[in-house]
C-alpha cells in the first residue's frame, strides 16, 4: 500500500506555491522518511556480530586448552628433570663411596689367610714352612688384585729410562758402559690399573 504524500500538492491546488517552495516540502517529507525506516536501537548486535563473537570465543578456548596442556606438560618434565638430577647425584655419591668394594671384597679372603697364618706362626718354629705360608699369601695376594686389573710393571733393571713408566729417585755410577742412562736398579715396582700407570716404578738411572 502507497503512502500519501501530504505534500504532494500541485501549483493548481495552491496557486500562491512556487516551484521552490514544492521541492522544499517534498526534501523534508524524503528526509522524514528515512528516519522512520531507520532502526530504533544502533547499538543491538546484528547476526553476523554473533556469528564473529561466538568463533572468537572458540578460539579463545582452544588457546586456553593448548595453554594448559603445555603447562602441565612443562610441570611433568621438570619433575622428571629433578628426580633424574637427585638420583645422579646420589649413584655418584655411591660411586665415590664405593669404588673400591669389589677390590676389597677380592682382597679379604687374602687377609683372612694372614689372620690364620699369624696365629699359626705363634706354634710352629719350622721357618721353611714360615716362609712358604707367606709366598702363598703373596700369590693370593696378587692374583685377587690381578683379577681386579691390577699388573705389576716388568722388571725395568737394564731396561732403558722410560719417563713414562720410572720415576727416578737418584743416579749412580752405571757398572758398564752399556748400562749409561739405562735402570741399574728397581727400588720400589711399578703398577699399571687396566693398562694406565697408577704407581710409577721408582728405579736408578747408571751415569
Amino acid at each position: 500500500m502507497a503512502l500519501k504524500n501530504p505534500f504532494r500538492r500541485s501549483v493548481k491546488e495552491h496557486p500562491a506555491m512556487d516551484d521552490k517552495t514544492v521541492k522544499n516540502e517534498a526534501s523534508e517529507h524524503a528526509a522524514a522518511m528515512n528516519e522512520a525506516q531507520e532502526p530504533a536501537t544502533a547499538d543491538t548486535p546484528s547476526a553476523g556480530d554473533n556469528s564473529e563473537l561466538e568463533v572468537l570465543k572458540a578460539e579463545l578456548d582452544l588457546l586456553r586448552a593448548e595453554h594448559q596442556a603445555i603447562h602441565d606438560k612443562h610441570v611433568r618434565l621438570f619433575a622428571e628433570f629433578d628426580n633424574f638430577r637427585k638420583r645422579t647425584a646420589k649413584e655418584r655419591l655411591d660411586l665415590l663411596q664405593y669404588a673400591g668394594e669389589n677390590t676389597l671384597k677380592a682382597v679379604l679372603p687374602v687377609l683372612d689367610d694372614m689372620d690364620r697364618a699369624i696365629a699359626n706362626n705363634a706354634k710352629v718354629d719350622d721357618i721353611e714352612a714360615i716362609r712358604e705360608g707367606f709366598n702363598l699369601i703373596h700369590q693370593k695376594m696378587v692374583h685377587a688384585l690381578g683379577s681386579q686389573g691390577l699388573k705389576a710393571m716388568p722388571d725395568a733393571k737394564g731396561e732403558p729410562f722410560d719417563t713414562d713408566r720410572h720415576e727416578a729417585i737418584t743416579k749412580a755410577p752405571a757398572p758398564t758402559p752399556e748400562l749409561k742412562g739405562k735402570v741399574i736398579n728397581v727400588v720400589e715396582n711399578g703398577y699399571t690399573l687396566h693398562d694406565k700407570v697408577i704407581r710409577y716404578a721408582k728405579v736408578v738411572v747408571g751415569e
